[in-house]
């Protein structure tokens, strides 16, 4: 496999695929901590999760299409606001359907799987109705177009850093939330132990609606960060929405510095692998090596004590 190469060129794909793998796990990232959160805290398996994604990326991709017909002028800054419709959007939606539907499905795992998987179906024939089948793709402004030279045969993307640091300002802000306000403690008390919570005066029926509706208000600005790296269409959610639970699960539910350390081991090793072997059989290797490693650990690489 690395016998064509010389090991010159093999420091330059190292380093070229390491930096696609670094775009893969900001996407990974974004998607995995709502998911995580939703998980971890209230323990939903929420399998509409990339559809709450991609309705994110529906809404980049109808700012990206206003602001050049109405507001050419502030088309280069179009992306920052397309993000903050795309958490309130998914955050809104997933507020309404855990009114709707989850809270009437809590303590049954199975049932929330069920219900989600078909509101999935809804949703992308939603989406296919409304937007079209044919997938979509936004118009970038131009300081992100381009790439930075870093050695001769070394290059990387500038959108690419771009959706990195948006990554590490929403990972951050999130772990500041979850540990350090009031809200995040309030969470923690509810995953910790439900009654207590409730029983020193926790509102933990407004704190899960609003767990939901932040974990898929996150989940819609990785749907604005997939905008950059692929096309979107109404299926596009579900290539995700496996390796985001095995991210979660490999990790840890409720860990989130395992959800990190997942993510930037499995988005590193499979864009590497990619590079020498298909996309399928690197995917294929990469879920045998943790499954394997969850076989000797299947609480996953980090886990949090939780009083039953």
């Amino acid at each position: 496999m690395f016998g064509d190469y010389s090991i010159g060129d093999l420091s330059s794909i190292f380093v070229m695929q390491g930096f696609a793998g670094l775009i893969l796990f900001s996407v990974y990232v974004l998607m995995a901590l709502g998911l995580a959160i939703i998980f971890g805290q209230m323990g939903v398996i929420n399998m509409a999760h990339g559809e709450f994604m991609i309705l994110g990326a529906y809404v980049t991709y109808l700012c990206s299409s206003f602001f050049q017909s109405h507001l050419p002028s502030l088309f280069p800054i179009y992306f920052f606001v397309a993000m903050g419709l795309a958490f309130l959007a998914s955050g809104a939606m997933g507020m309404l359907v855990e009114w709707g539907l989850i809270r009437h499905l809590y303590k049954r795992p199975l049932d929330t799987l069920l219900a989600t998987w078909g509101l999935s179906l809804i949703l992308q024939q939603a989406y296919r109705s409304i937007f079209g089948p044919r997938e979509v793709g936004v118009e970038l402004p131009s300081w992100m177009m381009g790439s930075v030279q870093v050695t001769d045969t070394i290059e990387v993307q500038i959108n690419g850093l771009f959706v990195m640091g948006v990554t590490i300002v929403i990972t951050l802000g999130v772990a500041a939330l979850i540990f350090y306000s009031r809200f995040g403690q309030q969470i923690r008390a509810v995953m910790s132990n439900r009654t207590m919570a409730g029983a020193v005066g926790i509102d933990t029926e407004r704190v899960d609606r609003l767990t939901f509706g932040l974990g898929c208000g996150i989940a819609g600005i990785a749907g604005s960060a997939f905008t950059m790296i692929g096309s979107t269409g109404p299926t596009s959610g579900q290539l995700y929405i496996v390796d985001t639970f095995l991210i979660v699960v490999f990790g840890g539910a409720a860990s989130l510095l395992g959800t990190i350390a997942s993510a930037f081991s499995i988005s590193q090793t499979q864009s590497t692998l990619e590079f020498f072997l298909s996309g399928s059989m690197a995917k294929v290797l990469t879920l045998l090596a943790v499954v394997a490693i969850l076989m000797l650990r299947p609480q996953g690489l980090f886990t949090l004590k939780v009083r039953r």
